[in-house]
């Protein structure tokens, strides 16, 4: 992983439920190890277990045009490395996605999940009769017994924010025990972006409401409902124009690479130069992913006949494999079910055009439990410091 800023800030590492995620977080030592060490079981993940067997959390994500047929495309896109191929999927839930990549012809599918829905994966995965293929496992990822090496992972691993849920610590771990040399993760990669954003429609419709109710005067409400609405992050949409500038890259993530100590602390850097004169609500977070696949070391003979033929296609008939495929949260996008993660400022700083915000954002993993998020927000503008401290739970 890597973490950088825009606008010259750079980032580093160190060293509800609205939507639950399946799979224990990843290996404790963040080493690559031929054998992974399971982590422990806890009372919140099994609770968290429970959460996602409800059908309601499953037809909200299969609903969701933008998630599900962008990682079918994705498979078919890559359907060379999958046909005839030993595939894992982590965190199954109904098992669509196993069932696409049996679709585009793999040989054998492992559907790995550790919430009672698998049971009714196995019943789809019979209706569909693909029982020849697609092998439903009732269980964490981290605990289940599969006897052969995977040609590819696939997961759909990612949190409100990417990282809540800690889920890519799964996949993390099954990289590490079971996929072969050059093998195949889809996504491949994601980053992480923070951008300011004002939304004055917010503000009406949570604090202002209490100024005047039927005539009534109830400004004493004020304090508590900005408390109550805006103490912890909130996942909603906004558009493109809510956002007051370009946004930063807080972190990105090499699937191929990332080992689950990364994850534990994320600090970046900004600075931001204001678009707009405008009242700062405060920050909204949002991810992209994209469905690479593996880089392959290549000798600088290959690397140049590459080049060469690469400079000899025209640009509208590239080669497929320079196509990528991108799954996106943005403002600007069409809206999914991850929506954008919102951090408000209990009182707006009203903002002129081309005012200068920066300052630092750091993510950890809660101490409490690791599939919770602490947010820190420290940032100056207007000659005065800040401070946004948050949990998203």
């Amino acid at each position: 992983m890597f973490a950088g800023g825009a606008d010259g800030g750079n980032g580093h590492l160190l060293p509800r439920p609205r939507r639950a995620r399946r799979g224990g977080m990843g290996s404790p030592t963040g080493q690559a190890a031929s054998v992974p060490t399971p982590p422990p079981c806890t009372d919140y993940d099994m609770a968290y277990f429970k959460a996602y067997s409800h059908i309601g959390v499953h037809e909200e994500m299969l609903k969701d045009h933008v998630r599900t047929s962008t990682y079918r495309n994705a498979i078919m896109h890559h359907q060379d490395l999958i046909s005839g191929k030993v595939v894992l999927d982590v965190g199954c839930g109904t098992g669509v996605l196993s069932i696409f990549c049996a679709f585009a012809g793999a040989t054998r599918v492992y559907a790995v999940d550790a919430s009672d829905i698998s049971l009714q994966a196995m019943e789809i995965v019979r209706e569909n009769e693909l029982s020849d293929k697609v092998i439903v496992m009732h269980g964490r990822i981290e605990d289940v017994e599969i006897e052969e090496k995977v040609d590819v992972i696939i997961s759909e691993w990612m949190g409100y924010m990417l990282l809540y849920e800690s889920m890519l610590g799964s996949v993390i771990f099954a990289r590490d025990k079971w996929l072969k040399p050059g093998g195949l993760i889809l996504p491949s990669h994601a980053s992480l972006y923070l951008a300011p954003i004002t939304n004055s429609q917010r503000y009406q419709d949570s604090v202002y409401f209490w100024q005047d109710v039927y005539g009534i005067k109830m400004s004493s409400m004020i304090p508590l409902a900005k408390q109550c609405a805006f103490m912890e992050p909130s996942v909603e949409t906004i558009s493109g124009e809510n956002v007051l500038t370009w946004p930063t890259v807080v972190a990105q993530v090499d699937c191929y690479t990332i080992q689950a100590l990364e994850l534990e602390t994320i600090t970046a850097t900004f600075k931001y130069t204001s678009m707009l004169q405008a009242p700062l609500h405060g920050f909204a977070f949002w991810f992209d992913v994209e469905f690479n696949g593996p880089v392959r070391q290549k000798s600088k003979k290959q690397a140049n006949q590459s080049l060469d033929a690469q400079n000899a296609t025209p640009s509208n008939k590239k080669k497929k494999a320079d196509v990528s495929i991108v799954l996106s949260t943005a403002p600007e996008d069409a809206p999914t079910h991850w929506q954008q993660t919102l951090l408000y400022l209990f009182e707006p700083i009203e903002l002129k055009k081309d005012q200068n915000i920066e300052g630092s954002v750091t993510i950890s993993q809660s101490q409490q439990h690791a599939r919770f998020l602490n947010i820190c927000l420290k940032y100056f503008t207007g000659d005065q410091w800040y401070v946004k401290e948050s949990v998203m739970k």
